[in-house]
């Protein structure tokens, strides 16, 4: 490959996120880099990882680590990139952010490019020279969304996610798969105390699960991220402002509920949106099957729609039980579902560098 195509850095290549990165720059059929650098933390320095058939070294975080990159993928905690990405940034890197860290600076877009791709063609969008990634529950509904919105015009949305075990990191999976064979084949009744003593028993008190103080396991907890005040959790709060953010619509009337289920990747939404103008289902289905990142799987009578179970591990966001509401006019209520790892989190980012690389060359 030339030397004069992109040069990328991926930050975090060791986590669980940038594992998904590289499986999916892996399964490209062609990539615009000319280089591939792998950065983590010094414990993870030295590994050996296979990148597009060749061994790459995994270097350590450091300002040098960035000298002639182009752009610098971040898949790290919050706390990691708002040190890091300025840095990347300041030694002439456009960093791609997957943290929380940036999403509403105002100097920062928040892009889907399905939906706002021109955020990421002019660099006067980008003045910090850091571009964000969504929440992952956001970008699940975002493609479906955006389509809609710019055919119809959404005035409101109220969302009921159901999230995944691995949106709570790699503690989350490892918790529910240890409650799950704690609690299996114990024939357990339906009182609280039954999970509880099960997981006790296994050496698995409820006081140390990531899931807030709450069983996973047989079980929904209607709590996702932190608790913000005022009865709203942090996940939730994600979902108004970030979709403001990336609809571009500063004044949307946006109410969510953020529910953890016992699956561990992909997440599922049901979302009741309501348009400036008339919407049917007909002309709903049309949009999605035009978007390339959208399958539609919709036929309810024959048990055909989306769930978990099918989309884990796929590009695309799934979206089926799309239906005209009872009782609200110019209203649709539809489920997605995504897999929160990849669309959710690295192929967005990914998808995002791809659109920088095209501008450098």
């Amino acid at each position: 490959m030339s030397r004069q195509s992109p040069t990328l850095a991926l930050v975090g290549a060791t986590g669980a996120v940038g594992t998904v990165m590289i499986d999916i720059i892996n399964g490209r059929e062609s990539v615009p880099w000319g280089e591939i650098r792998l950065i983590a933390s010094a414990r993870s320095a030295g590994k050996k990882i296979t990148v597009r058939g060749e061994e790459l070294t995994v270097v350590e975080l450091k300002p040098e680590a960035f000298d002639g990159i182009d752009v610098a993928m971040f898949d790290v905690p919050d706390e990691v990139s708002a040190e890091w990405a300025p840095v990347a940034a300041a030694r002439g890197a456009v960093a791609v952010d997957n943290s929380g860290a940036f999403r509403m600076d105002d100097e920062v877009p928040l892009v889907v490019p399905e939906v706002n791709a021109d955020k990421v063609g002019n660099p006067e969008h980008y003045p910090k020279g850091i571009i964000a990634n969504p929440n992952c529950t956001t970008l699940s509904m975002m493609a479906a969304l955006g389509a809609l919105h710019r055919e119809f015009g959404l005035t409101s949305l109220v969302v009921s996610s159901y999230q995944a075990a691995s949106g709570a990191g790699q503690d989350g999976i490892d918790r529910l798969y240890a409650e799950l064979e704690a609690v299996a084949g114990k024939g357990l009744g339906s009182k609280a105390g039954d999970v509880r003593a099960a997981l006790e028993a296994a050496g698995l008190p409820v006081a140390d699960t990531p899931f807030a103080g709450t069983p996973l396991a047989l079980n929904v907890v209607p709590s996702a991220g932190s608790y913000k005040g005022d009865g709203w959790f942090s996940e939730e709060l994600k979902v108004r402002n970030e979709s403001r953010k990336i609809l571009g619509i500063p004044g949307l009337k946006v109410s969510a509920t953020c529910v953890r289920v016992p699956v561990v990747t992909t997440h599922s939404l049901a979302v009741h949106a309501t348009f400036e103008r008339e919407v049917t289902v007909e002309a709903a289905h049309k949009l999605f099957e035009a978007q390339p990142s959208i399958v539609l799987t919709d036929d309810p009578e024959n048990g055909v729609f989306p769930s978990p179970a099918e989309v884990v591990g796929a590009d695309p966001t799934y979206v089926g039980r799309v239906r005209q509401a009872l009782d609200f006019p110019n209203t649709l209520d539809f489920f997605v579902c995504g897999d929160n790892l990849r669309k959710g989190a690295a192929l967005n980012t990914y998808e995002i560098a791809e659109q920088v690389a095209a501008k450098l060359a």
